[in-house]
C-alpha cells in the first residue's frame, strides 16, 4: 500500500485510490461521481440555462441545469451497486436504493451548487458527503468521505477519506490526475476573507469580526459561489469564508447536509476549522434534510476569532 504523501504527480484518481488501499466500494462511489462530472461539464458548456419549470424542497425555482446535473449523478449512484441511500438538495426526500445498510454507502450531494452563476460564466461546483450505512441524518464527524468538484477555468476534484485532502485536475483526456497531495492550511490568521449575506443584516458579533479582519489587513475576495470560495481558501492554504446568522435569518442560508458537513470535513482534514460561530459544524445533529446553519470556515485562528467576537457581542 502506498502511503498518502509519497505519490508522484499525475497519477490518475482510480489508481491513486487503489494504491492508497481505500475501500473498494468507497472507491467506486468516488469514481462514479468523478465520471458523472464529465457529463455535467458538457451540460454546463452546451445545455439549457433556462428554468426547469419546477421547484426544489425549499420552494426555489429549479434551473434546467440543476435538474439535469441531479439526474446524471443519481443515475450513476443508483447503478453503482454500492449505494444504499441518496439525498439530493434538488429532492424533497431520501431515496432508498438498497436495504443492505451494513455493507453499502449513503450519499448526500448538491449536484450543481451556484448554478445561477453559470449564465454569467462564473465558477460552480458539485459537493458530496458520504456515510457508511443507510442514514444521512448524522453528525458530519461520522462522514467516511467528502469531496467537491469545481467547474472553473480548470476542472478540479478535491476529496478526503479522513487521511488528508488531495486535489486532482482534469486533463485533456478528461481524466483526473493528482495535482496536490495532503493540502494543509498555513498557521496564522486569515489574509483573505469571503463574507456572504447582506452586511446590513449581520449581527454585532459578525460585524465586529469583519472589522477586526479588515483592521489586520485581510482583503475581501468573494465570488458568490460556495465551492470556488472554499477552494480559494484551501488551495491558498489561508483565509476564511463565512455565511453568518442574519438578523432576519438566524439559521443562515447554507444547508448542513449538502454543503456545510462536507466542506467542514475537508477543511478540518486540512488543519483548518469550521464553526457555526458557537460550536463545531461537524458536531451538529441534523434533524431534517433541509436544516440550515451559519458557518465560519477556514484558518483555525480566524474561526476562533469569530467565535470570540460572537460570544462577546452576540
Amino acid at each position: 500500500m502506498r502511503q498518502p504523501g509519497t505519490t508522484p504527480l499525475h497519477v490518475d484518481l482510480r489508481r491513486y485510490l487503489r494504491e492508497t488501499d481505500e475501500d473498494r466500494d468507497l472507491t467506486r462511489v468516488i469514481c462514479e461521481i468523478a465520471d458523472a462530472s464529465k457529463y455535467i461539464i458538457n451540460a454546463i458548456r452546451t445545455g439549457d440555462l433556462g428554468m426547469a419549470g419546477t421547484s426544489n424542497l425549499y420552494g426555489e425555482a429549479q434551473l434546467a441545469l440543476d435538474v439535469l446535473s441531479d439526474r446524471i449523478i443519481r443515475k450513476r449512484l443508483v447503478h453503482s451497486g454500492v449505494v444504499a441511500c441518496i439525498a439530493s438538495e434538488e429532492s424533497g426526500e431520501v431515496q432508498q436504493i438498497d436495504k443492505d445498510c451494513d455493507h453499502k454507502y449513503s450519499v448526500a450531494y448538491d449536484p450543481l451548487d451556484g448554478s445561477s452563476l453559470v449564465d454569467v460564466n462564473l465558477a460552480v461546483g458539485t459537493i458530496v458527503s458520504i456515510y457508511k450505512g443507510c442514514d444521512v441524518l448524522r453528525p458530519g464527524r461520522e462522514q467516511v468521505a467528502a469531496m467537491y468538484i469545481l467547474y472553473g477555468p480548470r476542472t478540479t476534484l478535491v476529496y478526503s477519506t479522513g487521511r488528508g485532502v488531495h486535489e486532482f485536475a482534469m486533463n485533456s483526456l478528461m481524466e483526473y490526475t493528482l495535482n496536490h497531495e495532503n493540502l494543509r492550511m498555513k498557521p496564522g490568521p486569515a489574509k483573505i476573507y469571503s463574507p456572504g449575506g447582506q452586511r446590513s443584516k449581520w449581527t454585532e458579533g459578525t460585524e465586529r469580526f469583519a472589522q477586526e479582519l479588515e483592521g489586520s489587513g485581510a482583503k475581501l475576495r468573494y465570488s458568490g459561489g460556495f465551492v470556488p470560495d472554499i477552494n480559494q481558501v484551501l488551495i491558498k492554504r489561508n483565509g476564511v469564508f463565512m455565511y453568518p446568522h442574519l438578523q432576519d435569518a438566524p439559521e443562515g442560508k447554507l444547508r448542513v447536509l449538502y454543503e456545510l458537513n462536507p466542506m467542514a470535513f475537508l477543511l478540518e482534514q486540512a488543519g483548518g476549522a469550521a464553526s457555526t460561530g458557537r460550536g463545531r459544524i461537524l458536531d451538529l445533529q441534523p434533524d431534517r434534510i433541509d436544516m440550515r446553519a451559519p458557518i465560519f470556515i477556514g484558518s483555525r485562528e480566524s474561526v476562533e476569532q469569530a467565535e470570540r467576537c460572537i460570544a462577546e457581542a452576540g
